[in-house]
């Protein structure tokens, strides 16, 4: 994530090595008070007989959809939903279900762009533009202003700008998030600053406007040896306003809030090799339905 969404990198930044690569080598995992799957979340079990169960019931469970999916009707109807039988009742699908439109095919810098004049494009547009802003090209001075004046309306670009720059520039919060002053990492250690789209909810919308809320996860943090802010795991929730320019969506503003934000799993944290690794070997994805 960047302060291109305003995020705050104040306990990211606190996080010790003890949290993350150093210390136990665990993870710590925060539960809401009580039992927050109704008892059904029960002590870790390592026998191969609950493997062998859990996964028998994974498979049975994809035969069923995939037996329930076949033949038929299958087609949707304009809104999205499908007939489900008697009553005609109509279930509509998730907001961010794969629609079979062909994706963006255009790119302005790098950032996908040329959406569809509608309520799904302003959803694709919304998504593509939180990776960009999220990414850790907005560290760069020159790569900064590139993604600020595609995904940004013309009328509002220059004032985000100047104040992205102020921010960016800044020597205390490079320092506290463990970069240096011309914003790139130690030797030896890679910044990661990537999120990941989870869905998108198209709150309001008009024939040249439209609200959008994207809802995502963020890593951000040093993968190296001796790395002091470790890269870890946050959830957010951002609203674009977007607006209909030049033939196609920009934003014109933002809010941001924590969450929602799922039970963490008592996994092993990762070395800071393998993290390094990861990040230099797995490229980002751009996101169209």
């Amino acid at each position: 994530m960047s302060l291109g969404d305003d995020q705050s990198y104040g306990d990211t930044a606190r996080g010790g090595a003890g949290d993350g690569y150093g210390g136990t080598g665990q993870t710590r995992t925060r539960l809401p008070d009580g039992d927050p799957y109704g008892g059904a979340r029960r002590g870790g079990r390592s026998s191969t007989r609950s493997l062998v169960t859990v996964v028998g019931v994974v498979v049975l469970l994809i035969a069923a959809i995939a037996f329930a999916n076949r033949g038929g009707d299958d087609s949707a109807s304009a809104d999205g939903a499908r007939s489900t039988g008697a009553g005609g009742n109509k279930p509509k699908t998730s907001t961010t279900a794969a629609s079979g439109t062909k994706p963006v095919e255009t790119k302005t810098d790098g950032i996908p762009s040329g959406f569809k004049h509608d309520a799904q494009g302003a959803q694709s547009a919304a998504a593509n533009y939180s990776v960009a802003l999220g990414s850790a090209d907005m560290f760069a001075t020159a790569k900064r202003h590139d993604i600020v004046n595609t995904v940004y309306a013309p009328d509002v670009a220059a004032a985000r700008q100047t104040g992205l720059d102020k921010a960016y520039s800044s020597e205390s919060f490079l320092t506290n998030i463990g970069l240096g002053k011309d914003g790139t990492a130690p030797s030896g250690q890679t910044f990661v600053s990537r999120i990941i789209p989870v869905g998108t909810k198209v709150t309001a919308s008009a024939p040249d406007s439209a609200t959008v809320e994207v809802w995502y996860t963020s890593l951000f943090g040093l993968s190296g040896d001796g790395s002091t802010n470790p890269v870890s795991e946050s959830w957010y929730t951002t609203t674009y306003e977007l607006k209909w320019v030049d033939a196609d969506w920009k934003i014109t503003d933002f809010q941001q809030k924590d969450g929602p934000v799922p039970v963490g799993r008592d996994q092993k944290a990762s070395t800071a090799d393998d993290m390094t690794k990861a990040v230099e070997e797995y490229g980002g994805f751009t996101y169209a339905r």
